[in-house]
């Protein structure tokens, strides 16, 4: 819930990466497929060349599939036709054991949904004989698939991280991976199933917090009506009973509960989590105009802009975790690569001497 600009990748990009990972694969014949009724092979195939690495770049970043239009289909069938474009787009092959081996259907399902597959998009795929599997054409162009570079790089790094297991996720062939390791921190889950039920249920909930203004926790009531995430930690946004305000509670420092009661404050009166605000990114104005094109390109600006829409009460984080809480003087450009253009027009919603790192 926290916004945050993530820098765009091109697919085009990732496929040229994978594909120097296993080499450049073998040319192959891009006869289309001889029949509808063919049944799907097994076996392990090569990946392709595409025809051009620059071909498609009018749909860079997420390429809207063209059967995001309604359909006939029934899901889990349109899931698995999804899947075989996932399959084609990324690692440029598709047999049948995969269909198999990823949603558990049978020899004659899997040659089914192939088939069809072929019947809706005969120049897709093209199929090779010796490897005996199907191959991405150079002509591929999804139905199915709204192809985006963080849905495969999400995957990766939730197969990585274990939150996903490794036969859940769509990738067969891993690319070589680490990422930066950060302190895991802690959420009790029986604390987040009393917020959830209390946000349900329009409940107050009598918590044990401890404060870090405070050397020892103390209990208070406090009326949970969304949970927030600051790219770090957890937070509930809560009425405090206490203090008569909408405040963040970290999740990590609720120590205890142990008792519920109907809430009676209405979530509409809290104006900071309800409202947003619109900052305007830009790359350092100290940048080279060639670095400030490709740090533009890196963040998706238009005219060396963005704007991120973040609700008034997540402005705070937001900007610290940008490095945007200070202004840019004093920073390195090649530290701080993107500066807060509009800081004067949303002066009342910046920071200043907040206790929220202490509540």
């Amino acid at each position: 819930m926290q916004a945050n600009p993530v820098p765009r990748i091109n697919p085009a990009v990732a496929i040229i990466v994978l594909r120097q990972r296993d080499g450049i694969g073998r040319s192959v014949s891009e006869s289309p497929a001889s029949g509808p009724e063919r049944e799907a092979p097994d076996g392990d195939g090569v990946l392709t060349r595409p025809q051009d690495p620059r071909r498609g770049q009018e749909k860079f970043g997420m390429i809207e599939s063209k059967a995001r239009r309604k359909s006939n289909l029934r899901w889990g069938v349109e899931q698995r036709l999804e899947f075989i474009e996932f399959r084609l787009y990324w690692e440029g092959r598709m047999n049948r054991s995969d269909l198999m081996n990823t949603f558990g259907v049978s020899v004659n399902q899997a040659s089914t949904d192939l088939n069809r597959y072929l019947r809706l998009a005969p120049e897709n795929m093209i199929y090779d004989k010796s490897a005996r599997t199907y191959l991405r054409s150079s002509v591929f162009s999804p139905l199915f698939l709204r192809v985006d570079a963080d849905q495969y790089l999400t995957q990766l790094r939730l197969v990585h991280s274990g939150v996903m297991e490794q036969e859940d996720a769509w990738i067969r062939t891993y690319p070589v991976y680490d990422d930066v390791p950060s302190p895991t921190r802690i959420v009790n889950p029986e604390t987040l199933q009393l917020v959830l039920e209390a946000v349900r249920e329009s409940e107050s909930i009598e918590v044990q917090y401890q404060s870090l203004s405070r050397p020892e926790p103390r209990w208070r009531w406090i009326a949970p009506i969304a949970i927030g995430f600051d790219g770090d930690r957890w937070h509930v946004r809560a009425f405090c009973e206490e203090d008569k305000a909408f405040k963040d509670f970290l999740l990590a420092r609720i120590i205890d509960a142990r008792d519920a009661r109907p809430r009676d404050c209405d979530p509409k009166d809290d104006r900071d989590w309800s409202e947003y605000v619109e900052l305007e990114i830009g790359p350092h104005p100290d940048l080279s105009e060639s670095q400030k094109l490709v740090v533009s390109l890196d963040y998706g600006m238009q005219d060396g802009r963005a704007t991120l829409r973040v609700r008034r009460a997540l402005v705070f984080y937001t900007l610290k975790r940008l490095g945007l809480d200070a202004g840019p003087d004093g920073q390195a450009p090649s530290t701080q690569q993107i500066v807060l253009l509009n800081r004067e027009a949303i002066g009342a919603n910046l920071p200043v001497a907040d206790d929220r790192e202490n509540s």
